[in-house]
């Protein structure tokens, strides 16, 4: 599943969803780097782990994701003769 370089984020993903907190797809990518979450899901059941699934709006995802990192977009020159 994951290079070797990747395999520490995937850990990250499975230990907070082990510990029984919530996490979106966006929240995996943005703060564990895992672009792929139902896979990480998909192991975790087929090692015998239960895990539930359930829809969250997305506002409620941004404030948990607003948490714990900060997004702020950079100016970038559009002009070439800069």
């Amino acid at each position: 599943m994951a290079k070797a370089n990747t395999t520490g984020m995937i850990q990250a993903a499975k230990e907070h969803l082990l510990s029984g907190l919530p996490t979106t797809r966006l929240e995996a990518l943005i703060l564990f780097g895992v672009s792929n979450l139902p896979e990480v899901v998909y192991e975790l059941r087929q090692a015998g782990w239960v895990i539930k699934s359930r829809t969250i709006p997305y506002a409620t995802a941004m404030v948990r994701v607003n948490k714990y990192a900060v997004f702020a977009a950079t100016r970038q020159s559009t002009n070439t003769r800069d």
